[in-house]
């Protein structure tokens, strides 16, 4: 079976699905089945997407993906961290044709994959790939309204990663799965300690998605503590010499 032939096409998905999808892409929907193709060809025989992973493409992360634009506002600017095969940036940029996007990923082989995906599907005039770590990021990228990541790293370490992007008043939302609540218990105080006000767990696509996308939304509210960002690097070494 060619990479092609593993492309699962809209047509041939449950009807909750299709609805779904037409309900988060609009007109864009025939732009996000060349997104899908795209991952479930190229993207497995390149290893950015699981090969088990293309049978639920569309469930598991088009619309998980797509339903978290309800919590961006108009005219956003968005800057997905650790993008990967372009989640959640790309399916953003789909269902939103308004918002800006900066698609941040330090791997060269997926960044050579998002450049490629991006002109292929034309979004190239507000769609930008920035090769690089989040950290390297900071002071080049500019400060985003809302800045996004899925299953990147447990809070604590997603926030110092991710708050220093966005704008004072800006937000992270980080799409995560059922630990999500567990997180949020666990790393308050040392978001609150970077910068971000107290976690608020939301779900997205409630009534339309058969499991809604469990999002955690800080607003980063001032510059990080004094020696927060310094606590978490020397977290970060302890574990790199175990």
């Amino acid at each position: 079976m060619g990479a092609g032939d593993r492309a699962v096409r809209l047509a041939g998905q449950p009807e909750p699905v299709r609805v779904a999808a037409e309900v988060l892409f609009g007109s864009r929907l025939p732009v996000a089945e060349r997104y899908a193709d795209r991952l479930t060809g190229d993207g497995v025989v390149r290893g950015l997407l699981g090969p088990r992973e293309a049978p639920r493409v569309w469930q598991r992360h088009l619309l998980n993906c797509a339903a978290v634009a309800e919590l961006i506002p108009d005219g956003a600017t968005v800057t997905d961290v650790g993008s990967g095969a372009g989640l959640p940036g790309i399916p953003l940029a789909l269902a939103r044709p308004d918002l800006r996007v900066t698609l941040i990923e330090p791997m060269q082989r997926r960044t050579d994959f998002l450049t490629e995906t991006v002109e292929e599907l034309g979004i190239g005039e507000r769609v930008t790939v920035w090769r690089g770590r989040a950290e390297e990021a900071v002071g080049v990228v500019p400060g985003a309204e809302v800045v996004t990541a899925r299953a990147l790293a447990p809070l604590d370490r997603l926030a110092a990663w991710c708050l220093p992007l966005a704008v004072i008043g800006g937000r992270v939302l980080a799409i995560k799965g059922e630990s999500a609540a567990r997180e949020i218990e666990d790393h308050t105080s040392t978001v609150v300690s970077l910068g971000g006000g107290e976690p608020v767990l939301r779900r997205c696509g409630t009534g339309l998605l058969e499991s809604p996308s469990l999002v955690v939304e800080i607003v980063r509210v001032r510059r990080a503590a004094r020696g927060g960002v310094r606590r978490m690097r020397d977290r970060r070494d302890r574990r790199g010499r175990r």
